[in-house]
Formats: C-alpha cells, sequence, structure tokens
C-alpha cells in the first residue's frame, strides 16, 4: 500500500517512541478521520486510514478548499490574510511541478506565469509572463533526471529573473543532483559540485535552499547562503504511524559513509540502537556487502539513506538482514532516484515498506506495492515563508 502524506501538528505522550518528534503526518484522502492507538512504549496521534490502492500509486491529493485538510486550509488562510501584500513569487520548473503547486497551495499563493519551451535543436526558451521587478522570487527546480537538462533550465529561468529586476533570486532544489561528485576519490576527477555551484550563482541566484545534500560539504561550495533543509522529520513522523515497540527496532547504515546519519535518525527513536553494514565497492553504482556490525536478531531493521539510485547498496543490505535473522527491514530514503534495475529489486519482496519523498518525481511505472511517497511541500511552504521574512526583516535594517 502507498501514500502521499502531508504533515500534521502531533501531540504524543512523554514515553513515546518519538517523544522529541514535533511534527505528525495526516495522509490526505477521503476517509474520515480516526484515533490510531499504538501498544505501549509508543504513541498516540491522530491520522487517517489511508487510501488503499493497488500497484504502489500514490495518493494524489485534489487540493481544492472541499477536500483540502483543514489543517492546510487554515495554515492557507493565515498566509494569505497575513502575507499577501508581501511580493512574494513563486515560480515552477518542468522537473516538478506537483511539487511546487503543493508549495504554492501551502503557502497561500498561485504558482508565477512562465513560458518555458525547447526549440528543435534542444535550446532552452524561458519567458516570465508577469513583472517581478522588486519581489522576492524562489524557484522551484529540481536537478532529477535528465539531470543536464533540467540543471540548464535552472539557470536559464535564473537568467531571466536576473534580467527581469527581481530584487532577490532563491532557488529551491529539492534534489541536488551532482553532489555526489564532492571531492576527488581518484586523480584527475573533477569535482562537479563545486562547478555546479558556481554555475548557479553566476547566473544570478542570491540564495540557494536544497534538502538533505549527500554531503554536507557542498554547503561551503556555494559562494551564497544556503539553507540546508532536513526532511528526517517527514519520514520520522511517518513511523510513528507504525505499531512498532521501541524494543524491537533497530536503524541501520547501508554503508559505513552514513553512520552519522543513521546514528542522529536513531537519536529521534528513543535512541534506538544501531547496524552498520560494511560493504566495499568496486566501481560506480556497484556495491558488494561484506559484513553486518550490530545485532539485528528479531529486530524491526529501519535502513536510512540519503537516496537510492540504483538500489544495488540498499537491496544488499537488506538480504544481509535478513539473513542475520531480521523480522521485516522498511527502507527510507529522501530522494528516490530510482534509476534501472531499481524497482526490480526494491518490489523484490525483501523489504516491508520502502519509505521516500516527494523532492523527485516518481514515474507511474515505478510504483509498486510498497512503495510510499511522503510529500516534503509543507516542509518547504514553511522554510520559504521563514527565510522570506527573515531577509525582509535584514532589508529593513540595511
Amino acid at each position: 500500500m502507498a501514500s502521499l502524506t502531508t504533515l500534521l501538528p502531533c501531540k504524543s505522550s512523554s514515553s513515546s517512541l518519538f517523544a522529541r518528534c514535533s511534527l505528525g503526518l495526516k495522509t490526505v484522502g477521503f476517509n474520515e478521520s480516526r484515533s490510531r492507538t499504538c501498544a505501549s512504549n509508543n504513541f498516540k496521534c491522530d491520522m487517517a486510514e489511508p487510501v488503499k490502492i493497488g500497484n504502489g500509486k500514490p495518493v494524489i491529493p485534489i487540493l481544492n478548499d472541499r477536500t483540502l485538510p483543514k489543517f492546510l486550509e487554515s495554515a492557507r488562510m493565515e498566509t494569505t490574510v497575513n502575507r499577501n501584500g508581501a511580493k512574494i513569487k513563486v515560480f515552477s520548473g518542468t522537473a516538478n511541478p506537483a511539487l511546487s503547486q503543493e508549495i504554492a497551495w501551502y503557502m497561500g499563493l498561485e504558482l508565477g506565469k512562465i513560458k518555458i519551451k525547447r526549440f528543435a535543436d534542444g535550446e532552452i526558451y524561458v519567458q516570465l509572463q508577469e513583472s517581478v521587478r522588486g519581489c522576492d522570487v524562489y524557484l522551484v527546480q529540481s536537478t532529477c533526471p535528465p539531470a543536464n537538462e533540467n540543471l540548464m533550465e535552472l539557470l536559464v529561468t535564473v537568467d531571466a529573473c536576473r534580467r527581469a529586476s527581481a530584487k532577490n533570486i532563491t532557488v529551491v532544489i529539492p534534489y541536488f543532483g551532482y553532489a555526489r561528485a564532492d571531492r576527488k576519490t581518484q586523480g584527475r576527477e573533477s569535482i562537479a559540485a563545486k562547478l555546479v555551484a558556481n554555475l548557479i550563482t553566476e547566473a544570478g541566484a542570491n540564495r540557494v535552499l536544497s534538502c538533505d545534500l549527500h554531503s554536507g560539504q557542498s554547503m561551503g561550495y556555494f559562494d551564497i547562503p544556503v539553507d540546508h533543509v532536513y526532511c528526517q522529520p517527514v519520514i520520522l513522523d511517518y513511523l510513528a504511524s507504525k505499531r512498532i515497540c521501541s524494543d524491537d527496532l533497530v536503524v541501520v547504515s547501508p554503508d559505513v559513509g552514513g553512520v552519522a546519519r543513521a546514528r542522529a535518525f536513531a537519536k529521534k527513536l528513543s535512541d534506538a540502537p544501531l547496524a552498520i553494514v560494511d560493504k566495499r565497492r568496486h566501481g560506480h553504482n556497484v556495491a558488494e556487502v561484506m559484513n553486518l556490525i550490530g545485532d539485528v536478531q528479531g529486530k524491526v531493521a529501519v535502513m536510512v539513506d540519503d537516496m537510492i539510485d540504483t538500489a544495488g547498496t540498499i537491496a544488499k543490505g537488506a538480504e544481509l538482514l535478513h539473513q542475520e535473522g531480521a523480522r521485516e527491514v522498511y527502507a527510507c530514503c529522501t530522494h528516490a532516484v530510482f534509476s534501472p534495475p531499481a524497482i526490480e529489486r526494491l518490489s523484490s519482496g525483501i523489504f516491508q515498506e520502502v519509505i521516500i519523498t516527494n523532492t523527485l518525481p516518481v514515474a507511474e511505472k515505478n510504483y509498486f506495492p510498497q512503495l510510499t511517497v511522503l510529500s516534503v511541500a509543507n516542509l518547504l511552504g514553511e522554510t520559504i515563508w521563514r527565510v522570506h521574512d527573515d531577509c525582509s526583516v535584514s532589508s529593513i535594517f540595511q
């Protein structure tokens, strides 16, 4: 079963499995809400019963006044009333228009009018179809596949905003595609993350907002401010709807490089135990599991990573966890790149559930029954408002 969820304030008791987590989740559907209470050492949270749809297709909310949850209606009304005088514009590229629309609805705004087309030879043409003079502009565009086309589209759009006299240009990049090329591991390699950072800066961007960068050092490649948004609370709040006893839980890092991320995740799960999959990589997108550090016997293993590309690392890690006696294995990641043969590996039955976010659009052909897609629109929308408010206050005192 798969569903698309949105953030919802949730109250939990002090003995909650997620006592330190302040945000809950609500599935957007047409079922009536009901209280879901979990076993001891767990939590109580108002959840809606998810809509059951085959083929793992996420539930896409119909965003209008009739079906919008009360939480979103109140937030949208508040932002519309209190901030309708703000000179702010949100534009969407062609990479992930559905996420952009959700962000705009959360903020109580309409997406800006923009014309994007490609000539016969592949060149990209961008024209803003409304004035942005003196406005704070936010461009939502992931560098997802096709990465180079979406990156070039972002650069051309930034240039169009700059030439249209926008006051500030913030690029919202939910998925920063070149973040893995952040250092030289062998001689004569490029550091593409730094190159892309320079391109975005030189195009005219004043600020960058991105989600779960592959490595924190990528922020240092930019000569402009970078807001690094962690999507961990969205996944944690969804896991809060699972009736999993804290004593049965173990957080697993699929490789040594993700230990810090997994440790931070485990701390939010009432300091759950940590396990590490030791693997050796023989080439790009090729991984071989060697050993397991930690105990998973009879446990529910939650594997945490920032992205799933070909799913080689996480799939082989899951197989090892089952061999070591894990009762169930969940896969959690922010960015679902899903390059072939990822779908075959993830839908093979080794995972109880594959939990991702919508920082990248998921093609319908890639849906499978174990897939759950969580929305980060509210998280990004609130971040944009706070960045905008901070910038507005700063400009007053300049």
